[in-house]
Order: C-alpha cells, then structure tokens, then sequence
C-alpha cells in the first residue's frame, strides 16, 4: 500500500508521464530522501515534462536553465550588482534559488557552469563573491542530460556525478503507450491537466517521516558488504564510495516509507542499488576487453553478496 499522499502526487504526474510508473515513483523517492536525480535519455523522452509536473503537483518553486555552451556559472548561482543609490553592492540570485531546479541538457555546457551547482547540492547553499546564500527547502536538482556521443555534449565530472543520488532513464514506450501519448497531445496542454495536491510543507514533512524510517544493523553490514564488493570487483576501477552507501540507505528509506513500512528490507536495496549505484562506477580496462557493462558487473555483485533474513 502506497502511502496516500505520495499516491496522490504519483496519480497527477501520470497524467503527463504515460506508463512510466516505476520511474515517477523512483524519482519521488529521491526527492524524499532529499536526494538529486539526473536522467539520461534522447531528447523528447518527457524529462522536462517529468521535473514539471513533480513542482506543479506538489507546489514548488520551480526554475529552469536551459544549459549551452555560452551558459555562465553566475546564471546558475547569481551574482553581484552595484548599486549606485546605496554605493554597495547588492545580490541578485541565480536560477538555482528555488524548491525544484531543473539543470536541463546539463552535459551540453562547460565543466566550470556544470561545478557551479556542487555546492548547492552537497550544502544547500551557493557562495557568490564570498557570501553565502542558504537555498529555499525543501531543495531538489533534476538534471537532464543526452546519452554521451550526442553532437555538443561532454561528461559531466566523476565528482559531480557522485552528488547525484539516482541516475534514471525514461525510456521508449510500448505502442499502446505511444498511442495514447499521441492522442494526449492533440489541443490543450497535458500539463495542464496536473493539479497541486500538496504544498512544500507536506513535502517536507514526508522527508521527515522517511528519515525516521529503521534501518537494521544487518542491513548496514549488507549495505557496507555490497559497497566493499564494488571496490574489490576486477572489472571496476572505481566503487562506491561512503556517499555512495549513505545514498542507498536514504533511497531505501524513502522506498520503504512509500510502501506503507517504518522499517527497511533487502527488497527496497534490491530495488535502488543500480539505480543510485551505476553512475559511480568507473569500468576497469578488463570490462572493456570482456564486454561487460556496468548493469551487468553491479548485477552480479548484487546475486553474489548474501542478503540478510530478517525477522520482524
């Protein structure tokens, strides 16, 4: 059983985002456990649609930067201006001063505007001209970007990479889908079919309730288990590091509270470890010889690590 206000948040943006339920619950997931979410995919996917429907179902503040190469840092976090009337200089804050940023088509700009939000990720704030600037909360970035190889894009750096809590993808949809996507889109906007149904409070007081949410000691060893195995595993040169393994524990959390639990089990790890974990990884030259791919490797590592029989 869901819990019902997540429910109902899930139930307005399925009204844009057509039979792509896992992915809208996985993405709510991360935003209660305060996490980030990038989704990869090829232009026209609905990521957008997705991030809009999100701020409008659960009234949030929503901003957008449509990153290009010509995209300054300052677009992101704000800067400074003179102010002749005072003689001192004045903040005018960035886009990224909002409830739910969206960074779209991230990957198309420099390495420098794309580091311009690690600080607002990791500490809620951005520092212009040595101020500090607390973000609203709750805080959500939504980045999108193309799949690596498109015309103009460039990898984002491992270190920023590393801030998002999940890497999702939307994906194609079936015919019957598609369908029903190409009738939706006919006369009015689908987006203005999504109707608020909480406010950022409640948002926040969802997060609450999913931190709260038990983790035993068995799942913390199983959880260390897998994040060990990935730094041991032959055909990756990087694993998980801590922040990847503290990822895991809020997304289950969240993935726990949705279903109605106060308390987490394998099946919730089962559930976000590609997820939150495959972007994080670095493949070692040997994976490239043996073809094997990340989903592959991280799979195996999850078949391989035993999970733990709890008893409630």
């Amino acid at each position: 059983m869901i819990q019902p206000l997540a429910l109902s948040v899930i139930n307005e943006v399925r009204k844009v985002i057509i039979g792509k339920d896992t992915i809208i619950c996985k993405v709510l997931m991360a935003i209660l456990s305060e996490g980030h979410i990038l989704l990869e995919d090829n232009p026209g996917m609905g990521k957008t649609t997705l991030a809009l429907a999100l701020a409008k179902a659960m009234s949030l503040q929503f901003n957008r930067v449509q990153f290009t190469p010509e995209t300054m840092p300052a677009d992101v976090t704000g800067f400074s201006m003179y102010n002749q009337a005072t003689g001192e200089f004045e903040y005018r804050s960035g886009a990224a001063l909002c409830n739910l940023f969206l960074a779209d088509e991230i990957n198309r700009t420099s390495a420098k505007t794309q580091s311009a939000l690690l600080e607002a990720m990791e500490e809620g704030q951005v520092t212009v001209d040595g101020v500090s600037h607390p973000l609203p909360r709750p805080y959500t970035v939504i980045a999108t970007q193309n799949p690596f190889g498109s015309a103009g894009t460039q990898p984002l750096p491992e270190s920023q990479l590393d801030r998002f809590m999940m890497r999702l993808s939307i994906g194609y949809p079936d015919l019957a889908q598609e369908i029903k996507i190409l009738k939706q889109t006919e006369g009015a906007r689908p987006i203005d079919l999504v109707e608020p149904v909480c406010t950022a409070q409640d948002l926040m007081n969802m997060q609450k309730e999913a931190a709260a949410v038990h983790v035993s000691d068995e799942l913390y060893e199983y959880v260390a288990n897998l994040c060990t195995a990935t730094r041991e595993e032959p055909m990756l040169r990087i694993g998980a590091s801590p922040r990847a393994g503290g990822a895991l524990i809020r997304a289950c959390r969240a993935s726990a509270w949705m279903a109605g639990r106060d308390y987490m089990i394998p099946s919730d790890i089962h559930l976000l470890f590609l997820n939150v974990m495959e972007h994080r990884m670095i493949p070692s030259p040997q994976a490239a010889v043996s073809g094997s791919d990340l989903p592959s490797v991280l799979s195996k590592i999850l078949r391989s690590v035993p999970a733990p029989k709890l008893v409630k």
